[in-house]
């Protein structure tokens, strides 16, 4: 059974950080590039950063380059997202995603090009 568990969401205040995980079971993690795609209240998804399956030169949206940092353990098959300086804007469900692809990195926020899913977890940045 293919899960992709999200954790470490929760409230920060504009400046602050917050660390995502995502646990990954069911499927062939190293193989696969991870993606970070977020939903704010009200609006479609919006992709914030792909890292493929290696791990090396992850991609991230223009909105948080320089302040979210997205790496993987491919022995411990999770993936995270550092987020530091977070702005009220960046309240959001976050979801991880995968595709099948060895050191692809696809940039995507259609929730159906992705072979696997996340349940989401809430961030929310406010003062």
């Amino acid at each position: 059974q293919v899960q992709l568990v999200e954790s470490g969401g929760g409230s920060a205040q504009p400046g602050g950080s917050l660390r995502l995980s995502c646990a990954a079971s069911g499927f062939i993690f190293s193989s696969y590039q991870m993606s970070w795609v977020r939903q704010a209240p009200g609006k479609g998804y919006e992709w914030v950063s792909v890292i493929p399956s290696s791990g090396s030169n992850p991609n991230y949206a223009d909105v948080v380059r320089g302040r979210f940092t997205t790496s993987r353990d491919n022995d411990k098959n999770t993936l995270f997202l550092q987020m530091n300086d977070l702005k009220p804007e960046d309240t959001a469900v976050y979801y991880c995603a995968a595709k099948r692809g060895l050191n692809s990195a696809i940039i995507s926020s259609n929730r159906a090009w992705y072979d696997y899913w996340g349940q989401g977890t809430q961030v929310t940045v406010s003062s």
